[in-house]
């Protein structure tokens, strides 16, 4: 099955008319998406959008062997021309489906939100999941058994949906997905590409032609990932995004509640506001056996707690205990920690604090922490297939 997406970008285009963000003003050549619409087998439209003829035209196809043009979601705004020749655009109800002359079967898939998904499954048994801007799916079965060769669909504004589809089977490790609706509250260019890969997705410019089915290399997304960063400079936000694409993730909170600070209180609230509502949320500094044992994807947050509640343990914050023992029992603890990373099998992202570029602390013991933060920050990084410095929420990539 060919697919050639004619448009990959929101239903306004990018940029956006008269629009000053940095996002519009960058995307220039290459990088400009009208919006999304694609065409099958040179048979199939799926959304008609302004300028699809001269589109199709650009990308070396034509649109007289359209037999069926279908509508994803409520188009707003002026009627869309209709190049002479293609039939009257319609879309097809929830649940029905729909055979084309051209051998292709045509099934609407019920949306979470105003829209309608298609599944399309070609004469040779390919098969294509279309979804709308916006839209997740709110009808596949609990259990489906033979994931998609290929999704396309709003992966940065509804990464849920693409982590209900993983739960369900319907994304499997090697389904092809493709994000479009692209719009300018996501970053253009290899940043975007990034935070792509880290869902397990790509994007492609418009005009190009894929085909179902055939093998392409699906994103590595990194098993282990260290995400470092001063304060407030969007680390954790950054934690988060990378795995909101994954049907289940255990949030360990290593801070835990603190009675009578009402500023750490509201800290914490806003923290689980922003996760998923599917996440689970465990409050505990004992890691070790989480990394040990098997479950879905790890979010630590963050590794500084971990070694505070580490140094209360030990007494390493007096120089006496210190240096009677508290140094070994912690280096003892913190490898006990690192080796578990080494060795575990889950999905890990956490979160830690960029130490060393600030003023030195006063004390002994907050020099102690600087200086036992740091170790521990670069063994935990030396464990992990990605690093990440995030400053002013720009994520830089260190390694991976």
């Amino acid at each position: 099955m060919e697919l050639t997406l004619l448009g990959t970008g929101a239903p306004l285009g990018l940029p956006r008319p008269d629009c000053p963000c940095a996002v519009c003003a960058l995307s220039r050549g290459p990088r400009v998406r009208a919006a999304t619409a694609l065409l099958v087998d040179g048979a199939l439209l799926l959304d008609l959008t302004p300028g699809a003829a001269l589109a199709a035209a650009r990308s070396g196809h034509s649109l007289v062997a359209v037999r069926q043009v279908l509508l994803t979601h409520p188009h707003d705004g002026p009627a869309v021309e209709v190049p002479a020749g293609l039939p009257t655009a319609g879309r097809v109800p929830d649940g029905r489906e729909l055979t084309l002359i051209s051998g292709h079967r045509v099934r609407a898939v019920s949306m979470d939100s105003p829209g309608t998904g298609y599944e399309v499954t070609s004469a040779d048994g390919e098969t294509l999941l279309y979804l709308p801007p916006g839209g997740a799916p709110a009808g596949l079965p609990e259990d489906h058994r033979v994931p998609y060769d290929m999704v396309v669909a709003d992966v940065t504004g509804r990464p849920d949906g693409l982590a209900r589809l993983r739960a369900t089977g319907a994304v499997g490790p090697a389904t092809d997905v493709v994000a479009v609706h692209l719009d300018h509250d996501m970053p253009t260019g290899a940043e975007l590409d990034r935070r792509l890969a880290a869902a397990g997705a790509r994007a492609v410019p418009d005009g190009t032609t894929l085909y179902v089915g055939e093998y392409h290399e699906v994103p590595d997304v990194p098993r282990r990932t260290l995400v470092t960063g001063g304060a407030r400079s969007g680390k954790s936000v950054e934690a988060e995004r990378r795995l909101e694409s994954f049907p289940e993730v255990l949030y360990v909170a290593t801070g835990g509640s603190r009675e009578g600070d009402p500023e750490w209180a509201e800290r914490v609230g806003l923290h689980r506001e922003r996760r998923p509502a599917s996440w689970r949320t465990a409050e505990t500094c004992d890691l070790v056996p989480l990394l040990e044992g098997e479950g879905p994807a790890l979010l630590v947050d963050c590794l500084s707690l971990w070694l505070t509640d580490a140094m209360d343990r030990v007494g390493a914050w007096d120089d006496e205990t210190w240096a009677a023992g508290g140094q070994s029992a912690l280096r003892e603890r913190t490898a006990e920690l690192v080796a578990a990373v080494r060795a575990t099998r889950r999905t890990v992202v956490a979160v830690t604090n960029e130490v060393g570029s600030g003023v030195v602390p006063a004390t002994a013991a907050g020099r102690r922490f600087r200086d036992e933060l740091g170790r521990l920050n670069a063994s935990f990084a030396d464990e992990c297939e990605q690093v990440l410095l995030v400053v002013a929420g720009q994520a830089l990539v260190v390694r991976g």
